[in-house]
């Protein structure tokens, strides 16, 4: 089953103003909603959740007992601040930026990012955010402050950082909600993900699941996919729109082939369990 975003198409709500945990509700709500129809088999719904899905896949599993799997397409295991850096010293990179240039728009996020954890109110926040950033630009190379000195698309950005949505994700640890997740769990990413990096990504997924005692988890690093799980050349988000392939065949034949044995053995298991009684 697959509904639309909130405030997308028939939903309702107003998704910049929604959190993880407002989403992992939506998610359990369609699960209760499976678990009313007489074809489903109640006791196998499972969950895929790809990059933020597969956030809030872990945080519904945590919170019911009805949710039989999950997959994580790209789903993270750090904070979004731990990501955010990540992500954006990989994608500089791959698109040719130098590393000073790398540092110098870290030292930005990381100047927002601040004010955004330590300042609730917004006008104050969106202020001091501005100043920040302004005082940093000033000290970039003459090319850097032309580029980057533009009032329209630091606005922009200064708005999305103190949304609801991105001030919970930026702080928000996925490794809590999966120290508390029991049921069977995939976890997948492309090896050329430069949005979700797989080596620091399933690494923690691992060790947070194995903290809470699962036992039941697979981690996959698929070679040569991005974080879309396109067959890629460089994993930039830039050559997203150039690839032909929606999603390589070897990421559905790794979802579908752990599913159907997890799904036939949890069958084979509520038989018995229906049976002895």
């Amino acid at each position: 089953m697959r509904v639309d975003d909130r405030g997308v198409g028939g939903s309702t709500g107003d998704i910049s103003k929604s959190t993880e945990e407002d989403f992992a509700g939506d998610v359990l709500a369609g699960v209760g909603f499976l678990k009313s129809r007489k074809e489903i088999n109640p006791k196998l719904i499972g969950l895929i959740g790809h990059s933020e899905g597969g956030v809030v896949a872990p945080l519904a599993a945590s919170k019911s007992k009805d949710v039989a799997f999950i997959v994580l397409m790209a789903g993270t295991g750090l904070t979004g601040e731990e990501i955010l850096y990540l992500q954006g010293a990989l994608i500089e990179k791959a698109s040719g930026a130098t590393a000073d240039a790398i540092a110098r728009n870290r030292k930005i996020q990381h100047a927002m990012f601040t004010v955004a954890k330590e300042e609730k109110d917004n006008a104050i926040a969106a202020a001091r955010m501005k100043e920040s950033v302004s005082k940093l630009i000033e000290q970039f190379p003459e090319s850097e402050r032309k580029v980057m000195s533009n009032p329209a698309a630091l606005d922009a950005q200064v708005k999305t950082v103190l949304s609801p949505w991105f001030r919970y994700l930026l702080v928000y640890d996925p490794r809590e909600a999966l120290r508390h997740v029991k049921c069977p769990v995939l976890a997948l990413n492309g090896e050329r993900d430069l949005q979700v990096p797989p080596k620091e990504d399933l690494s923690e997924i691992a060790k947070a699941l194995r903290e809470g005692g699962n036992k039941d988890f697979k981690t996959v690093s698929l070679p040569g996919l991005n974080h879309l799980f396109q067959t890629c050349t460089t994993g930039s988000p830039s050559e997203y729109a150039t690839i032909e392939e929606t999603i390589a065949p070897i990421a559905l034949r790794t979802m579908g082939d752990w599913i159907i044995a997890h799904t036939q053995k949890q069958h084979r298991v509520h038989s018995v369990r229906r049976n002895a009684k």
